[in-house]
This record gives C-alpha cells, sequence and structure tokens, in this order.
C-alpha cells in the first residue's frame, strides 16, 4: 500500500511552490501557522480531507490530484496559466464596467441636481472612447495583440463619433470628420499586415 502521507506532502509542496508561494503564504489562506504547513510538506502530519479540499480548491486541482502520486509538471502549469487567463480578464471586465458605472453615477448625480436632462447623455458617449482605450491597455499588456487594430479601429470611430455628436449638441454639423475616419481606417488596415521579422 502506498503512502498517502508522503504523496500529500509531495504535492502540497509541489502546488505551492508552482504557484509561488511560500509557506507563510499558504497558512496565512489557509489560516493555519507556517510550522503546521511544514509538518504537512515533511510527512509529519496530514490535514484532513476538509483542509486537503480547501487546498484543492485553492489551488484549482481535484481531491484525487492531492492523494495521486504522479501529476506531468505541464498539468500543474496548465491549471496555473488557466487561473491567471481568468483573473486577468475578470480584471480586465471590471476595469471596463467601473468607468460605465462612473458615467452612470454622474448622469444620476448631474440630473438630480439640475433637475433636469440635457447634456447628461453625453456621459455616456465620452464613456465608450475611455473604455475602448482601456480594453486597448488591457489586450496590449495581457492578451491576443493582433486584436488592437480592431480594437483601434473602434477607438477611432468612437472619438470621431463623440466629436460629430458633441458639435451636434451645440448646432454644429461636421459630419465630414468622418472622412478622416476612412484615412485612418486605411493606415490601420495596412498596418495589420506589417509584421515583425523573426529573429535567426
Amino acid at each position: 500500500m502506498r503512502d498517502i502521507k508522503n504523496t500529500v506532502a509531495k504535492n502540497i509542496a509541489e502546488l505551492r511552490q508552482a504557484n509561488n508561494m511560500t509557506q507563510l503564504d499558504l497558512a496565512e489562506k489557509l489560516n493555519y501557522s507556517d510550522k503546521t504547513i511544514s509538518k504537512w510538506e515533511r510527512a509529519e502530519s496530514t490535514p484532513d480531507v476538509s483542509v486537503l479540499i480547501e487546498i484543492a480548491e485553492l489551488f484549482g486541482v481535484t481531491l484525487d490530484y492531492m492523494v495521486a502520486e504522479e501529476h506531468p509538471i505541464e498539468e500543474i502549469c496548465e491549471e496555473k496559466e488557466k487561473r491567471e487567463r481568468f483573473n486577468r480578464r475578470a480584471v480586465a471586465y471590471v476595469s471596463e464596467c467601473g468607468a460605465w458605472i462612473i458615467a452612470v453615477i454622474a448622469f444620476i448625480v448631474t440630473t438630480l441636481c439640475l433637475g433636469e436632462m440635457s447634456f447628461q447623455f453625453l456621459y455616456f458617449v465620452y464613456t465608450l472612447p475611455v473604455v475602448l482605450i482601456v480594453k486597448l491597455v488591457f489586450n496590449s499588456l495581457w492578451f491576443n495583440r493582433r486584436h488592437n487594430y480592431f480594437i483601434i479601429s473602434l477607438l477611432m470611430w468612437s472619438v470621431l463619433g463623440t466629436i460629430h455628436i458633441t458639435f451636434l449638441y451645440f448646432g454644429v454639423n461636421v459630419s465630414l470628420v468622418y472622412l478622416a475616419g476612412v484615412a485612418g481606417q486605411i493606415v490601420i488596415v495596412l498596418s495589420s499586415f506589417i509584421t515583425k521579422p523573426k529573429s535567426k
């Protein structure tokens, strides 16, 4: 019969190290002392099943994973990458939603203070380019940069639309501004075909 205690100890240590956590980091997340974590990893003691489940959920693995003797290192890395991708998308979406929430709050406060609605709709018009800028930043940092061309196109047209709508509010029609968008779109499309030379 295989030694479950040693297997669990090895798996806890591997998962902790794969996630760049110290024993103290893990201890704080589980509300235990780092000495207890050390004992688990040295197989001097074994956590209860409920704690093992908590550890498995923390690292995004199954309970079976915790008691299995061998795991490909790729499996650990893949789980870590999935969590990182999820966290990054969550941060990006929350940031984008934050801009819309600020616009809604500004709309409500201004409308209540003035007692009427006039220019407040412009808050939402101005928020769209801001959201696209946020999306562009996060996409450049964490996601597929080839999508930047699409985001930049949307950003350009939204800025032109914002200019047009703002001038219309003041009674000035500047619809010719969209001609600049046509020229800009041509530049963006041509730029998308430029590829970075591969290093030898």
